[in-house]
């Protein structure tokens, strides 16, 4: 086994001297940056999907879930969606330099809060290309360098994209090492980066719960928290049952292997009967595996039975763990119990219920009649986004351009001393 331990530091080493220039690019550089980004993956698609074909070919050959494949395989459109992805970042405002709040001190002091870059922000990943892309555009337009270190099954396809976005990005004006990749596949490539205080300003880990525990036990560079998506849609007794099937069918079946897809439904026992016999089935057509409580096996006998630890699976699966409660405060108490601070929805026509729902709810995103698969930085209309997280320092939710900065003090004076 070779030691990661060289190429993880000459790569932090670079992001750290890189990291001053990248902070002083003017708002035009960083987006004629992320349109030559865009422009490249287009251009250089087709090594692109060869680069990923190989991966995807292993990947099957090793037995990867059809979801985690998925996950993984680009094509013309994923990789068309990714440099449209740079050029909308492009086209949003730059947050770096942004007066916060500010004002003048009785002395005559100027004291002025202002958006910086972050600096350098390590990224550890697993699976999906795109993640790759999105974090390197928004790192740019932000104004930090960042080191990526995505999962070996995605290793060629990492490989190849860094290479064709960062010679573009370099030719643009960006510094040669904006953008790197740790290409060593050993897990101790990653905890050599978790513990870079003196180069790396952040990690970011995104990917399954496995990755995330092991960021936040294992590394001293601050880490945030994202991803891991245990979530829920609770239909209340008040819910239009054609507005709940369809929620509840989008958010477990549109692409279940992300994590705002729903993992669990909970259903109030008035109305459990009439809706579970409506949406079991067509969960059915669409390859669903339904685990359910002995009340939700009453009603649906194909269900195999639940056991605890399904309510706290995130499956990236075509699987669904279906429980009937007897109120709303008892489907609080189960997200309460299970949830990962993710994203939680009710169906409800009671707006004094939805707010009691929303009050009560601990998670980055609460929803009322809606599908859980919006919590997203694009369809939150922040851009591309480099994770959910899950946490409440430094960032919550979709994390976009302005959580990808800090702040600083900037104090204009005229002589004063202090006495």
């Amino acid at each position: 086994m070779t030691d990661a331990r060289p190429e993880v530091i000459r790569k932090a080493q670079a992001a750290r001297a890189a990291a001053a220039e990248m902070a002083a690019c003017s708002t035009a550089v960083k987006d004629r940056v992320l349109h030559a980004m865009a422009d490249a993956l287009i251009e250089r698609r087709q090594y692109i999907l060869d680069a990923n074909s190989a991966d995807v070919r292993a990947a099957r050959e090793a037995g990867l879930a059809q979801p985690l494949v998925d996950r993984l395989l680009l094509s013309e459109k994923r990789i068309a969606a990714m440099a449209e992805g740079l050029r909308e970042v492009a086209a949003l405002p730059d947050p770096v330099g942004e007066v916060i709040a500010g004002g003048r001190r009785p002395n005559g002091l100027l004291i002025l809060k202002v958006r910086v870059p972050l600096g350098v922000v390590g990224m550890i990943y697993e699976s999906r290309p795109n993640v790759t892309v999105d974090a390197a555009g928004l790192c740019v337009k932000a104004g930090n360098v960042v080191i990526l270190r995505g999962g070996s099954e995605a290793l060629q396809s990492n490989a190849a994209l860094v290479r064709v976005i960062g010679e573009a990005a370099h030719g643009a004006g960006a510094p040669a090492h904006a953008m790197q990749l740790i290409e060593t596949p050993d897990r101790a490539a990653a905890q050599e980066l978790m513990r870079l205080n003196q180069y790396v300003d952040v990690l970011i880990p995104r990917g399954g719960a496995g990755l995330i525990r092991a960021v936040v036990d294992h590394a001293t560079v601050p880490a945030i928290e994202t991803g891991v998506g245990n979530c829920h849609v609770y239909v209340d007794e008040s819910a239009d049952l054609e507005m709940a099937q369809a929620i509840v069918v989008n958010a477990k079946c549109q692409r279940p292997g992300v994590c705002n897809a729903a993992e669990t439904l909970l259903v109030h026992r008035a109305v459990a009967e009439d809706f579970l016999r409506r949406v079991g089935p067509r969960l059915v057509e669409h390859g669903v595996e339904l685990r359910g409580c002995p009340v939700t096996r009453g009603i649906l006998p194909d269900a195999a039975a639940a056991t605890e630890t399904d309510w706290a699976t995130e499956y990236l699966d075509l699987i669904l763990a279906v429980r009937v409660v007897e109120s709303l405060e008892q489907a609080l108490d189960h997200i309460a119990a299970h949830g990962t601070k993710h994203s939680e929805a009710i169906i409800t026509r009671d707006y004094a219920r939805a707010e009691r729902f929303c009050a009560a709810v601990d998670a980055a995103a609460v929803y009322v009649n809606a599908s859980t698969r919006f919590t997203d930085g694009g369809e939150f209309g922040l851009g591309a986004e480099i994770g959910i997280s899950t946490q409440k320092l430094h960032a919550r939710g979709p994390m976009g351009l302005r959580e990808l900065t800090t702040y600083k003090y900037v104090i204009h004076g005229a002589g004063q001393i202090r006495s």
